[in-house]
């Protein structure tokens, strides 16, 4: 099946998103603030999906994708061309769970972030929710994964030291010309230790965008001179209902050719 040679060039800017559930769930939002941010039309290159890996293939009731670092979005970008790239890498503790090695996620997160540094893209890369897990009891720890990581037998001891290890590693990666690290207080957190607030989701991703340098209207202690983006049931079922270049049900290979799909001003989403 061939999609990237189909990427639209009438946009000199692009956007490329890698994440899992925070990225799924938030998306809507994500795009109206970065078209908001930035000025559009813009390209839409994204990586994302509930439980993404960053290096293996994962599933989900069924459906599976491939990891984040190996799948189609690398190749699009390298034909792409654009006057402009702006990136942000989120969600990489899902590997933990998956009990993945340090060693291993950080090696797939360092490739991803290679590619960028080639198109000399502007990063934005987020920190593991550190201050949310470490506030985390043992039995809602046991709830969580018994939910988000079903079968999974990690213990919470050794869920926190990885983590920990993890978010160092992260840190020494974000010393890297053109990456701006992020934080993620354990405000934008509830019960759910792992996945932010509806409530706080486009105050964040405002958050992280203005790490882009592309503006100054939103600060990082949450105030703002103009509103922040509304939530749009619409735009957020066009993005959502769109299906990947490649992915798998049961076992069985789909996908389709990108983008995926467009949005009112031009902008094209692209799913990978």
């Amino acid at each position: 099946m061939t999609s990237s040679s189909a990427l639209d060039h009438s946009s000199s800017t692009r956007v490329v998103l890698l994440g899992a559930s925070n990225l799924t769930l938030g998306i809507a939002g994500v795009v109206e603030t970065a078209r908001l941010a930035i000025g559009g039309p813009l390209r839409f290159l994204i990586a994302m999906g509930h439980g993404r890996s960053y290096g293996r293939r994962s599933s989900v009731l069924g459906r599976s994708l491939p990891g984040i670092s190996e799948c189609g979005l690398w190749e699009a970008l390298r034909r792409d061309s654009a006057s402009r790239s702006f990136a942000l890498l989120t969600d990489i503790g899902n590997d933990v769970a998956y009990g993945a090695s340090v060693d291993s996620i950080q090696r797939w997160v360092a490739e991803c972030l290679d590619r960028l540094a080639d198109v000399d893209a502007r990063i934005v890369l987020t920190l593991l929710p550190m201050e949310s897990l470490q506030a985390l009891s043992r039995w809602r720890f046991e709830v969580a994964r018994a939910i988000l990581f079903p079968g999974r037998r990690l213990s919470l001891d050794d869920a926190l030291a990885r983590s920990r290890e993890l978010d160092d590693r992260l840190r020494e990666l974000g010393r890297r010309p053109n990456i701006r690290l992020a934080e993620n207080p354990g405000r934008f957190y509830g019960v759910d230790p792992i996945h932010i607030r509806r409530r706080c989701r486009v105050a964040v991703w405002a958050q992280l965008m203005r790490s882009w340098g592309v503006w100054g209207a939103w600060g990082v202690d949450g105030s703002q001179t103009r509103p922040l983006p509304r939530a749009s049931l619409g735009r957020w079922l066009r993005i959502r209902l769109a299906t990947p270049e490649r992915w798998w049900l049961l076992g069985r290979r789909r996908g389709r050719p990108q983008p995926a799909g467009r949005l009112a001003d031009g902008s094209t989403i692209a799913l990978y």
